[in-house]
């Protein structure tokens, strides 16, 4: 038998703080059986691209930093947020590879769009990959990156995710689906 699944229902929604970098909403919600939750808190996020860039030599381009929130240095794929007025997430795809890493292509594809947290999280991750990337400019960073760009050859990026030297969830998903999408 086939369980209905139904949406809650909005009742209020306030913005409980609201700051440049994170914002967080209050929601009245009632549930399908009728029980009221008057206190669920929701992270307004902005959307984010991640990038799985390959060179033509068939290296993988990551990066290696300091990420606070886990308080660990950690190995990833290149990404960020979409900027307001970016009219498509494969710009930001581009900008934030070129940004993070010097590399760009002309090749940016979209795999895939997923949501990383949907019990908390309003954002969407939009997974790219990025074939043929060539060094073209030394970082652009913020002030508060420190971003070592790494590459590995291609054959490599499996056994970094199963032996945990990759264990961002963002990264992992889209390091194993773009293997699989060039069949690797």
């Amino acid at each position: 038998m086939t369980k209905k699944i139904e949406p809650w229902k909005t009742l209020k929604s306030e913005l409980v703080f609201d700051h440049p970098w994170y914002k967080v909403r209050r929601d009245h919600v009632e549930l399908p059986d009728g029980q009221q939750l008057d206190d669920y808190f929701v992270s307004v996020r902005a959307n984010v691209v991640l990038v799985f860039a390959l060179t033509e030599d068939e290296q993988v381009v990551l990066v290696r930093q300091y990420k606070h929130g886990f308080g660990q240095i950690l190995v990833e794929l290149p990404g960020g947020v979409i900027d307001e007025g970016e009219k498509a997430p494969q710009e930001a795809a581009r900008r934030e590879l070129l940004e993070e890493t010097g590399y760009t292509s002309d090749e940016v594809e979209l795999l895939l769009e997923v949501s990383d947290n949907p019990t908390k999280d309003t954002n969407t991750i939009s997974f790219f990959l990025a074939r043929n990337a060539r060094l073209v400019a030394t970082q652009q960073l913020d002030p508060t990156e420190n971003i070592e760009v790494l590459t590995v050859p291609l054959g490599q990026v499996e056994s970094m995710i199963l032996s945990g030297q990759i264990r961002v969830a963002g990264s992992v998903a889209l390091c194993l689906l773009a293997l699989r999408k060039l069949q690797r």
